[in-house]
């Protein structure tokens, strides 16, 4: 007789099947489709979502997820089906008119932001942009309502579950007690160097023959994925199937090249996560923030280390031509510089967490009613001014229409980046106390195989965390790393 559990195993098989074919659609719809296929790509989507959303309310849901909790079942399946029960809460108390408008909104609004944004032009993507906040509202105090949380912390819930707002306030307000010296401090020592800076151009080929190596040399696994072009870098796809893009300018190869690195460590995660729990909850990330902490471990952690800039050196070289800017010592002046800038993704590491509090205090006063969407530019001006001193009147490209995120409708999220970075020097702070004298590349990816990658969900983010570290998430990890890399103690 099939068990209660086998029957939630084999429709969540389905749904990460319907997850497939969902994010290949969407990598397509970022990478390769003509404009004209948009509206037609939307309908599809929002269909998906619909069948998908019907499958996971299935009423037979409820009682089969009773049922099981009677079964019995090993540690590893009991993880699972709390994974699917949460799956299952957060789906159920949303109406499939609402789930299909959604898609359908965020993929109109997607697709007209790619031109909008360089055109500078806000007005005409507030047209878009209202409807997403309005369709995100209603989600979101549905959530609300049915866990009892403010709205802005249901939506924080489905990418960081069991995070809350007031913990973010306590560990934001923290970092702003300190950043902010340590920024003038670090910048008033790199002011008496210059660093040289390479010559360009760098042509886009050579460019993506460099990512191709690295990715090879971080481990992506190509029989299993690709990289190719979009507006914004991202990881998609499946774990068989992992689809990685990156942008290029031929005046800055760092652009791509640290895109790449990023997109690398999401990469590594997707393609190591327990494989023989592919289709189940149990095999998903445990968090956005995990997630995050994955890419920025490869991306700030590893790519600014001496010893990696040593080995990239000689391929720089040979893609572009051998220059002094290539020199180990002066790539890691270069990769470490700590320069204010209007863009996140280019961001260095130390005035990074000011891009994502700024954009965490508005999503969240926007989703909670406290705000409209017309104030998010004087807003965005207002903090931008006060956390890096930077100017961004009449500037919405480069502001507030820079990020994919709030056009998709994803709200909630981007406090993922700064855990993640919290996270990553966490994980290498223990990866250094148990190396030895040694962090190298390899030791640093098998002990994140094995603490991060091959956990899947089985355990809830702070456990997963503490088994790993010895310790939940504590961000002095994170200001003892930026301490010393940058003031030298």
């Amino acid at each position: 007789m099939t068990t209660a559990y086998q029957k939630l195993t084999h429709s969540f098989t389905r749904l990460h099947r319907y997850q497939h074919l969902m994010s290949i659609a969407g990598w397509d719809q970022m990478t390769f489709m003509p404009p004209e296929g948009r509206a037609a790509r939307a309908a599809a989507m929002g269909e998906m979502a619909t069948l998908m959303h019907r499958t996971l309310t299935d009423p037979q849901m409820r009682d089969w997820i009773a049922a099981a909790r009677s079964e019995t079942l090993d540690p590893l399946e009991q993880a699972n089906l709390t994974e699917m029960e949460r799956a299952w809460r957060n789906e159920a108390v949303l109406p499939e008119d609402l789930v299909e408008a959604r898609v359908l909104a965020s993929s109109r609004c997607e697709h007209a932001w790619r031109t909008l944004r360089q055109a500078n032009d806000w007005a005409g993507f507030l047209e878009n942009f209202r409807e997403v906040v309005t369709l995100s509202r209603r989600a979101a105090r549905l959530l609300a309502d049915a866990s009892g949380v403010s709205p802005y912390d249901a939506m924080l819930d489905l990418h960081e579950p069991g995070m809350r707002s007031h913990q973010l306030d306590n560990i934001f307000g923290a970092v702003k007690t300190w950043l902010p010296g340590m920024i003038a401090t670090a910048r008033e020592r790199q002011s008496h160097t210059s660093p040289i800076l390479p010559r360009g151009p760098f042509p886009i080929e050579s460019q993506r023959a460099l990512g191709v190596k690295l990715m090879e040399r971080l481990g992506f696994d190509f029989s299993a994925g690709r990289v190719d072009v979009s507006i914004h870098p991202f990881c998609g796809g499946v774990p068989e199937d992992v689809r990685l893009t990156t942008r290029y300018r031929e005046d800055n190869f760092t652009q791509s090249m640290m895109g790449i690195i990023h997109e690398t460590g999401h990469a590594r995660y997707e393609q190591n996560l327990p494989r023989d729990w592919l289709g189940q909850p149990l095999a998903q990330a445990r968090s956005m923030g995990i997630h995050e902490s994955q890419s920025l471990s490869f991306e700030m952690q590893i790519a600014r280390k001496l010893d990696f800039l040593t080995e990239l050196a000689p391929l720089l070289n040979v893609h572009f031509g051998r220059q002094e800017a290539f020199d180990p010592a002066n790539l890691l002046q270069l990769t470490t510089r700590v320069r204010p800038g209007l863009i996140r993704v280019d961001a260095d590491e130390m005035t990074y967490p000011a891009h994502i509090m700024l954009r965490y205090e508005i999503e969240r006063a926007l989703i909670d009613g406290e705000i409209e969407p017309e104030d998010i530019p004087a807003l965005w001006n207002e903090k931008m001014q006060a956390y890096l001193g930077l100017d961004t009147r009449g500037n919405f490209k480069d502001g507030c229409m820079q990020d994919i995120h709030w056009p998709e409708g994803i709200f909630g999220y981007f406090p993922s980046y700064a855990l993640g970075a919290m996270y990553a020097a966490q994980f290498f702070a223990t990866i250094r106390r148990s190396a030895a004298e040694s962090d190298s590349f390899a030791q640093a990816t098998d002990w994140l195989k094995q603490n991060i990658w091959i956990q899947g969900s089985r355990y809830a983010t702070d456990e997963l965390v503490s088994r790993a570290t010895g310790e939940t998430l504590n961000p002095a990890h994170f200001r003892a790393h930026l301490q010393s890399r940058y003031l030298g103690g």
